[in-house]
């Protein structure tokens, strides 16, 4: 484990939260993200899938008090790009060896995607510093719980079906940390620039997850 890589890992533990921009409202891109760390989120992950996503990773990479991943990285080649352009973690919607086995080999987080046990289990064992529990499912909470009953030992982050109502439930019932979305980046405040109600939705969202403190790396 490089330096580095232990302290995006720490970060994750210390914070808890990520706010994670997809949207196709090119402009709305860097107001955005600048608004969510306004409001206090030093987690910031950009989709591959966002205009001009690494070029904004790169504009936001030498932030010292910024952690600053790619999302929705599907191949070694995605995966070769976030990391050129300076993201430290990688997200997934699905598990690939592959680019888990990159991610050790070259100091990056991990963040698969997986949804059944089976899945969960199969990204550990490959390698992944957290699974990431997408889609969250409507009885997420409940499930994870059931999950994490004979897996204790994963470190499981849901980001989709996160949201304000429910993100106590998801700490409550184990979650390493969550993913924030839709539910942070609204897409009628992005399409009407409304970044003053992305700052504040920010950090209500962060005060609730701090209530329940960090977590051990």
């Amino acid at each position: 484990m490089t330096s580095r890589h232990a302290a995006t890992l720490a970060a994750f533990a210390a914070h808890r939260a990520s706010a994670i921009l997809r949207t196709d409202e090119a402009t709305a891109v860097r107001p955005a993200l600048e608004a969510a760390i306004a409001g206090g989120f030093r987690l910031v992950e950009v989709t591959l899938t966002t205009p001009d996503c690494l070029a904004h990773v790169r504009a936001l990479a030498d932030h010292p008090d910024l952690i600053v991943g790619c999302g929705t990285v599907l191949t070694v080649a995605d995966a070769e790009a976030a990391h050129a352009a300076g993201a430290r973690f990688l997200v997934s919607p699905a598990t690939d060896p592959d680019v888990i086995g990159y991610c050790r080999a070259h100091g990056l987080v991990s963040l698969p995607g997986a949804f059944t046990p089976t899945e969960m289990l199969t990204a550990h064992r490959a390698g992944a510093d957290f699974i990431k529990l997408f889609p969250a499912p409507g009885n997420g909470p409940e499930y994870l719980r059931m999950v994490r009953g004979p897996l204790p030992f994963l470190r499981i982050v849901p980001t989709s079906g996160v949201t304000e109502e429910n993100v106590d439930s998801w700490l409550q019932a184990g979650a390493f940390g969550v993913g924030f979305v839709a539910a942070l980046f609204v897409a009628d405040d992005l399409r009407l620039r409304r970044f003053d109600a992305i700052a504040a939705r920010a950090e209500r969202l962060l005060a609730k997850v701090r209530a329940h403190g960090p977590v051990r790396a």
